[in-house]
């Protein structure tokens, strides 16, 4: 897993030849958005390197596959075929993704040809951004699967984790220019503090859950008799940190097409109402994060299908009849404690907002309240998948 980290940061440091380097480092330093979608890629989207899609093409190709697998019958039916139709639907991904990056490739390429240098042909600067791009892309996605299929941890989620924190030290060093310009330290220890109290609330929420109580049917063993009381647990935030991630990719999705639009009314736009201060923009990152949240947990939780495996088991949930009942009532806690956890997602994603315009330190703006989960989320879903895979190596040891 780090060997295939390390491939992915060396990759973001690798340009693809032709565009002056000066002018597009002016660009991002100008432009918030350009900014933000940097962050997802680890800084290679601002060095026009061969890694500068990321891995959102392939993220984008997943959230289109899920919803297809929800309106499409012959992908429902496939996905419920097992492991083999798992891996088809895996393997359709991957081509949608391939397609998402040829065209992202296009509108980027198009977009930086303002900035070719003189001397080389745009023709040719074209055909081999594309190709780079794309292939560049596809690397990603396939570095990704390595990590998940071979290594620790989620490889979408990880390669996103390491390409924001990469920018930590930059925000580090904005600070303290900030700092020596004379910004008062105590604004600066109040904004750590409420960074700190975010942390702290998103590990709270994110290990949060609702316990149901389930009984099964009595067992005799000899003259004793016992029943058997387990918990069902409902998770606060079902998706983790999924709902963001979708989020963050599918709205910047058309503002990165957006930016290379040569439209004063387009960009005007863009600059006035899709800026991380800006109402519009909050609000509708915020109907985003409750759109995937709920979405997440309706492709990954079904009542209907937990309710039928407890009965056929021989169990119910306390207090309530199994079958229909049960179901309705798994339902009914489902839609209360999704409602609470996107409320949540959606306050942790504007608090650094409101914390840097309140202390005015805004070296850490770029960073966000996404950032933030993703980075929270991610650790702590490696640490345990960590843990989990030293429980299994011990198991294996004492079994030998």
């Amino acid at each position: 897993t780090i060997i295939v980290l390390g491939l992915f940061r060396l990759g973001s440091h690798i340009p693809i030849s032709g565009v002056d380097m000066n002018q597009i480092q002016n660009l991002f330093n100008s432009s918030g958005f350009l900014g933000f979608f940097n962050l997802f890629s680890g800084g290679a989207l601002s060095r026009f390197s061969i890694f500068a899609l990321g891995i959102l093409p392939y993220i984008n190709a997943s959230i289109i596959m899920q919803l297809m697998t929800i309106t499409s019958s012959g992908l429902k039916e496939l996905s419920e075929e097992g492991e083999s139709g798992r891996k088809q639907i895996a393997q359709y991904t991957r081509y949608l993704a391939v397609v998402l990056s040829v065209i992202q490739a296009i509108v980027m390429t198009v977009g930086f040809s303002g900035y070719v240098e003189s001397e080389v042909s745009n023709i040719m600067f074209f055909i081999y951004s594309v190709i780079s791009l794309v292939a560049g892309a596809t690397l990603v996605m396939w570095l990704g699967e390595l990590i998940t299929q071979n290594g620790i941890g989620n490889g979408a989620s990880l390669l996103i984790f390491v390409g924001i924190i990469s920018s930590m030290p930059s925000y580090i060093q904005n600070t303290i220019i900030l700092i020596k310009g004379g910004t008062n330290v105590v604004n600066l220890i109040i904004f750590l503090l409420i960074l700190l109290v975010m942390i702290v609330s998103i590990v709270y929420v994110q290990e949060a859950e609702r316990k149901v109580p389930i009984q099964y049917a009595k067992k005799t063993i000899g003259r004793k008799t016992s029943d058997e009381t387990t918990f069902l647990p409902l998770r606060l935030i079902q998706g983790g940190v999924m709902p963001i991630i979708f989020a963050s990719a599918i709205i910047q999705f058309p503002l990165m097409i957006a930016q290379y639009i040569n439209n004063e009314t387009v960009q005007h736009i863009v600059n006035t109402h899709f800026q991380y201060d800006d109402l519009f923009y909050n609000f509708l990152f915020c109907a985003f994060i409750f759109f995937f949240t709920y979405f997440y947990t309706a492709i990954t939780f079904s009542p209907e299908e937990i309710s039928n495996n407890i009965k056929r088991y021989g169990g119910f949930v306390l207090g309530i009849r199994p079958g229909k009942s049960t179901e309705q009532y798994l339902d009914k806690i489902l839609s209360k404690i999704t409602f609470i956890g996107a409320l949540f997602l959606a306050v942790v994603a504007l608090v650094p907002i409101g914390a840097a315009q309140l202390t005015q330190i805004t070296s850490f703006l770029g960073l966000g309240g996404t950032a933030i989960l993703i980075i929270v989320g991610v650790a702590m879903d490696l640490v345990k998948q960590t843990e989990s895979y030293i429980i299994n190596q011990q198991y294996e040891r004492l079994t030998n």
